[in-house]
């Protein structure tokens, strides 16, 4: 199962569009840039997640402390 629901169907009429659309020559680019701004977007929130379980674990070792 695709993700949103999407059938191959669907897909293939989603990327038959953007092959018309951006033609032959952009939709690589267009691909890499799409897997580049997710991979990104991957890490920030991994990033993200790594110091919110740094904070919460500082958090707790201080209150042992008291």
């Amino acid at each position: 199962m695709l993700p949103f629901n999407l059938g191959i169907p669907e897909v293939i009429v989603i990327l038959g569009v953007a092959l018309v659309i951006f033609g032959p020559k952009k939709l690589p680019e267009l691909g890499r840039n799409l897997g580049k701004g997710l991979k990104n977007f991957k890490e920030s929130l991994s990033s993200a997640a790594n110091e919110m379980k740094a904070g919460l674990n500082e958090n707790d070792d201080n209150e042992k402390i008291k």
